[in-house]
């Protein structure tokens, strides 16, 4: 499974302005509304929200990868935002995020989960790849170099 077929225009953000973590955690669990019920919205928010108490999922280097695991999907849902000014996110570098890929996955088939998550790690650490990111206006070329990373770093 690749990161960009998770993505598409309605749950990519760019050009976000936040003032704070939960603002921005809010926005990106909201784009997917149109892919779940509005009472399985809640419970994916709160999912995200409890993982987020237990620790920052600010990884540094600009990212955050907010996550949660839920019953009622069968499969991974994923929204990704660029900040216009980065914001505390408690990250681990105790640095602020300009990034966050939002990845919100089924319950039962946390092996999956758990390779996307190290596969947004692998891709979000190279340098060029975040530069390219921020270089970015719109959701379409966001998309775009995840698509062209992926094929370049994993293949199709």
């Amino acid at each position: 499974m690749n990161l960009y077929s998770l993505l598409d225009n309605t749950t990519i953000l760019s050009n976000v302005d936040v003032s704070d973590k939960d603002e921005l955690l809010n926005l990106m669990i909201d784009t997917l509304k149109e892919k779940v019920e509005d009472d399985q919205l809640d419970e994916i928010r709160k999912s995200v929200f409890e993982r987020e108490k237990i620790m920052s999922t600010g990884v540094g280097k600009s990212l955050a990868i907010p996550h949660g695991k839920v019953s009622f999907i069968e499969e991974n849902l994923a929204s990704f935002a660029i900040l216009n000014e980065p914001i505390d996110f408690d990250s681990i570098d105790e640095k602020p995020v300009k990034m966050a890929f939002l990845l919100v996955g089924p319950e039962k088939k946390n092996s999956v989960h758990i390779k996307l998550l190290s596969r947004i790690s692998r891709l979000m650490n190279s340098t060029s790849f975040r530069e390219s990111l921020i270089a970015c206006t719109t959701s379409e070329e966001i998309h775009n170099v995840f698509e062209q990373e992926e094929v370049k770093y994993f293949g199709n």
